[in-house]
């Protein structure tokens, strides 16, 4: 047996699956373990620690996610090769920023996030504003209601059944700064010692980072053609599941009827939790926005979350999530010391904006536009590429994902587009480690350009990427 010899802090709240995954992913990168070697099985390690073989198995499930290690039948989990350093050094670090100094340069940025400025409603918001400023000092100037502003949740409780099917109470609402903050609410209403988060693979990187930041358990789930791999989930030890079921995130499929009510089976059966993620529903455009998965919630397994940052924009940092009223007196509990993060004055403004009507006008408006624009976008790439690339995810949202055709190095087609003054993204960081991970998928968002840029940057990617082909 390899010579494994982690020294566990019983003191700390931090897992022992946690502990030990650190350990043999440091052992690893230093390459006291080398590649190639096979890791102890799980009762044997087991024994040999005197540890629980769901400790040993939590600690290999998340090396597994993060491509440090991989299953052969028969054989045992195996040490991967790491094919770059995974902790790079400061001139890498500089080199290879998410942020590079020659970004401002850059002629046309198909940013996934971004939205349509010069579309938003400034004279009607400035309106509500103004009014809000005018309201009793006692209603704006303070924290305020640590759910979030009564008249507001109202406002969001009517629009949930309008335009999402859910049926809730203002009570039920939370409001929040932001999807993350949200999360790492919810994340408090468990124990990480007792739950595993499974998650979409791919899945949002960013929501990822919160659950682990709070040292849950995370489990990959592959996909389907059409959405969550149900009785992948089912075989699994989780208890809470991370999804995006009306438009997934970043494929872009939506899950249908029947995977829905097996999810919600499956929850129910099991006094399981899922979070839905419902980020854009909003723009669909081949057919009308569909119900939320929380819609059909018969017995408040759900936990909802929306947000204003894509309809609206996300400088106003308002989201917002449905809790079931199970969930409701632990809240209240845990948080009962928080202040609510987001502006009074921001929150009733924006109540405001929703009741004279202002925010269903501007759905119908950018609906309109972004529907345009992905049309736009999808014209330029089957002009200009033809059969060497395949579009995916094309039936809802400001993105999409894009697949170059006997390319397999996603990071050299996006240096090269760099260099011509474009950026597109790469689509990797969506999936658990790098085993699975389509090499030549790039993410082009194109809520914030005009559609002049749009057709000119993909001509132009055009030229960049296949004039040597």
């Amino acid at each position: 047996m390899i010579e494994l010899s982690p020294v566990f802090d019983t003191t700390t709240r931090v897992p022992l699956y946690i502990q030990l995954y650190e350990y043999l992913k440091t052992e690893i990168i230093n390459k006291n373990i080398a590649k190639g070697s096979k890791l102890p099985s799980i009762r044997a390690l087991s024994k040999h620690l005197g540890i629980s073989k769901n400790t040993v198995e939590g600690a290999y499930q998340q090396l597994l996610a993060e491509g440090y290690i991989e299953s052969k039948p028969r054989v045992g989990f195996i040490v991967k090769e790491l094919e770059e350093p995974l902790v790079p050094s400061l001139s890498e670090t500089q080199q290879h920023s998410p942020v590079p100094p020659a970004e401002q340069s850059m002629r046309y940025d198909f940013r996934y996030g971004h939205i349509d400025t010069t579309h938003f409603p400034m004279k009607a918001w400035r309106k509500c504003m103004n009014e809000a400023l005018e309201m009793e000092p006692e209603k704006i100037l303070w924290y305020g209601e640590r759910k979030g502003d009564f008249d507001l949740r109202r406002e969001i409780k009517n629009y949930l059944y309008q335009a999402r099917g859910i049926l809730c109470s203002p009570e039920q609402i939370i409001i929040g700064s932001g999807i993350q903050q949200l999360t790492s609410l919810i994340c408090q209403l468990f124990d990480s010692k007792t739950c595993a988060i499974a998650m979409e693979n791919p899945s949002y990187d960013g929501i990822r980072s919160v659950f682990l930041n709070h040292h849950f358990q995370v489990l990959p789930i592959s996909l389907e053609e059409d959405g969550l791999n149900i009785e992948e989930l089912e075989t699994s030890n989780a208890n809470v599941v991370y999804v995006t079921p009306s438009h997934q995130l970043p494929l872009g499929m939506v899950l249908p009827i029947g995977k829905r009510q097996k999810l919600l089976k499956w929850a129910a059966k099991n006094s399981a939790w899922i979070i839905e993620d419902d980020y854009d529903s909003e723009f669909r455009y081949e057919s009308k926005p569909i119900p939320a998965l929380k819609a059909l919630d018969m017995q408040n397994r759900v936990i909802y979350l929306g947000t204003f940052s894509k309809v609206l924009t996300p400088s106003i940092r308002v989201s917002y999530m449905v809790l079931p009223n199970c969930l409701l007196e632990r809240f209240s509990q845990i948080f009962y010391n928080y202040n609510q993060p987001v502006s009074t004055i921001i929150q009733k403004t924006l109540y405001l904006f929703m009741k004279y009507g202002y925010f269903e006008r501007h759905i119908r408006k950018m609906r309109h536009t972004y529907a345009k624009k992905q049309q736009t976008l999808i014209t330029a790439i089957r002009e200009y590429f033809g059969d060497n690339a395949t579009v995916i995810g094309e039936k809802a949202g400001l993105h999409l994902l894009m697949n170059l055709k006997n390319y397999n190095n996603v990071d050299e087609l996006v240096i090269k587009a760099e260099k011509a003054g474009i950026k597109v993204y790469s689509a990797a960081k969506y999936w658990f480690g790098k085993s699975g991970t389509p090499p030549s998928y790039v993410l082009l968002g194109f809520g914030g350009m005009n559609e002049k840029d749009i057709i000119d940057g993909v001509r132009l990617l055009k030229k960049v990427w296949l004039s040597n082909k």
